[in-house]
């Protein structure tokens, strides 16, 4: 192959190489394709409000379309589940919260790994049964960490407990202002670990179904009472405050 016709075969490649590693984007810059919505009280696939959009290059979440959050939390779910892979984005908190968003929820996102089939959620649930890889952005004082835990639905083990509680701070830095922060998650068979920047600032183990939860009980039922979690779906949160992504690429490791 003559060297300008394998300069433009590589170009189509969807894989970029970063010293040996192969990362795959899953969001491509420009549409959502690959992406669908779930939005709390909608049916999959409607995005009320235009709440995911892509504007300028980035994937964006906005509520300047509503006249009140109402509850409204969103999801993006990619088409495919994965298992094992390393996964990076890059996301920066920006704006004003949503009028009607709870305080919680104030500079407040997430990535949410291992969920359910979106095909499975009730049109009127709020969060998949999932991992949560909390995004959290600084309120100008304090402390507030990023890459945290939390877990809607389901259990994980830290230093061999079953750790039962809903959210788990992270040793990450608070970001305030409304700068670019780079969040990974690698998920090794049962092992998951988060990194900010790339350090690492959270780990634990044996992802589970919950069955204390409603939603995580009819999965369990669905796995014949299986509740570890070896995989699943990969979706963004809308969760009241906007947020930008301009990178969201996948490494599937062996």
């Amino acid at each position: 192959m003559k060297p300008l016709a394998l300069l433009a075969a590589l170009s189509l490649l969807p894989a970029v190489l970063h010293g040996g590693e192969k990362w795959t984007p899953l969001f491509n810059g420009k549409n959502l394709d690959g992406w669908t919505p779930k939005i709390t009280g909608f049916e999959l696939g409607e995005n009320y409000k235009n709440t995911f959009r892509v504007e300028d290059g980035l994937l964006k979440v906005r509520f300047d379309g509503y006249d009140k959050f109402d509850g409204h939390f969103g999801h993006l779910f990619f088409k495919k589940p994965f298992k094992n892979y390393r996964l990076r984005v890059e996301y920066r908190i920006v704006g004003e919260q949503a009028p009607g968003g709870p305080g919680w929820a104030k500079r407040n996102s997430g990535i949410m790994i291992h969920c359910q089939d979106p095909k499975t959620m009730g049109k009127g649930q709020n969060f998949p049964v999932s991992i949560e890889v909390q995004i959290l952005g600084g309120l100008g004082k304090g402390d507030r960490p990023t890459g945290n835990l939390c877990t809607p639905g389901t259990n994980v083990v830290i230093e061999n407990q079953l750790f039962k509680q809903h959210c788990l701070n992270s040793t990450s830095p608070t970001f305030d202002g409304e700068e670019w922060v780079t969040l990974e998650v690698e998920v090794r068979n049962e092992h998951i670990k988060h990194l900010v920047n790339g350090k690492v600032v959270l780990e634990y183990d044996k992802p589970q179904l919950d069955p204390r939860d409603r939603d995580a009980q009819a999965l369990i039922e669905l796995a014949d009472g299986e509740k570890l979690l070896h995989g699943g779906y990969i979706s963004l949160q809308a969760e009241s405050h906007p947020i930008d992504f301009r990178k969201v690429e996948i490494m599937e490791l062996p």
